[in-house]
């Protein structure tokens, strides 16, 4: 496992003396760990959201193809 240091300031850390039952350590562990885990899922879902976009535009433009092939045999027919 890796460490790493914080800086928080003195009157803060004072207040955090007077919780000794507190496992500030594992409480920041798991807050960070949370944080990541979020913002991973985060980052997953706007990657599939742009995916989509890329399949709505595609869809759109053969929606479209399709319209306008329908629109030219109407006129052809003489509707």
């Amino acid at each position: 496992m890796v460490s790493i240091t914080l800086s928080v300031p003195a009157e803060v850390k004072q207040k955090m003396e007077q919780f000794p039952e507190m496992n500030w350590s594992g409480f920041v562990r798991v807050s960070i760990i949370s944080k990541v885990k979020q913002l991973s899922w985060k980052e997953e879902m706007l990657k599939r959201l742009e995916l989509e976009k890329e399949f709505d535009a595609k869809a759109l433009e053969i929606g479209d193809k399709i319209k306008e092939g329908m629109w030219n045999r109407h006129r052809k027919e003489g509707w």
